[in-house]
């Protein structure tokens, strides 16, 4: 069977890449499958892995969902299983990094809004057309766009379907940081590294808490932060007794 999603552990950093590259990564459900596998078993590694990366093989992150699938009639293994593999994806406990370069088109963009952070390369292009084609989404886009971007901005991406280019997206805060082209890769590792330096376990804590809050009101917010907060990790006494021995 191919493999139309790569995994490489490296140093605590797993790498996933979509690799469909003769069809730009376009999501297929035979894709999805794999991708799922790959989260599924990520949830439960947390002890040897500490970041996730997404990216896409060849010329970009994905150009969206497979239209001849959409076309054929499409039949995963579950209803709803795309959307469920993409929310699986934004629940790992490790920070998930999507590193978009190329076109990153409607369902590929439902699922790089399913990572914590997104880096993109200069050549990155971000588009939501589903309206061009009667459709509507069915995996998350509704919901995690606007959330990032706002309401506003969402609407004019859903209703448009224009392409917007990396530093657009920048500006509206749906890429948290673009670079040069010649420096994606490098960037993506910095960018990686630098999460894995700091606590894991605070990672995990605090990801669980912002889920846990996302919607709250600030009082009640600030409650459940009071109530849950996780405090002290097991690496605290070591991580500050390091510093002061500086």
């Amino acid at each position: 069977m191919t493999d139309l999603v790569l995994r490489e552990d490296r140093d605590g950093l797993c790498t996933l890449t979509l690799n469909r590259p003769d069809k730009l990564n376009a999501l297929n459900v035979a894709l999805f499958v794999q991708l799922r596998a790959h989260v599924d078993a990520l949830a439960g590694q947390t002890d040897a892995i500490g970041c996730v990366v997404l990216k896409g093989a060849g010329r970009c992150f994905s150009a969206g969902h497979d239209l001849k699938d959409i076309n054929a009639g499409e039949k995963p293994p579950t209803p709803h299983f795309q959307a469920d593999t993409v929310e699986a994806l934004a629940n790992l406990p490790q920070a998930v990094i999507t590193a978009v370069h190329g076109h990153c088109y409607t369902g590929a963009l439902e699922l790089a809004l399913g990572g914590d952070i997104i880096l993109a390369a200069a050549s990155a292009r971000f588009a939501d057309t589903h309206s061009r084609w009667a459709l509507t989404p069915v995996w998350g886009m509704s919901q995690r766009l606007p959330r990032r971007v706002g309401v506003a901005k969402a609407k004019e991406m859903m209703l448009t379907a224009r392409t917007y280019t990396a530093d657009e997206a920048l500006t509206m805060g749906l890429a948290n940081m673009v670079v040069p082209e010649e420096r994606f890769e490098d960037e993506v590792e910095n960018l990686a590294r630098t999460i894995l330096a700091n606590s894991w376990f605070s990672h995990r804590a605090n990801k669980r808490l912002l889920e846990k809050t996302d919607g709250m009101a600030l009082a009640e917010g600030l409650r459940w932060e009071i109530e849950n907060s996780e405090g002290r990790g097991p690496d605290t006494e070591e991580r500050i007794g390091a510093f002061l021995k500086k």
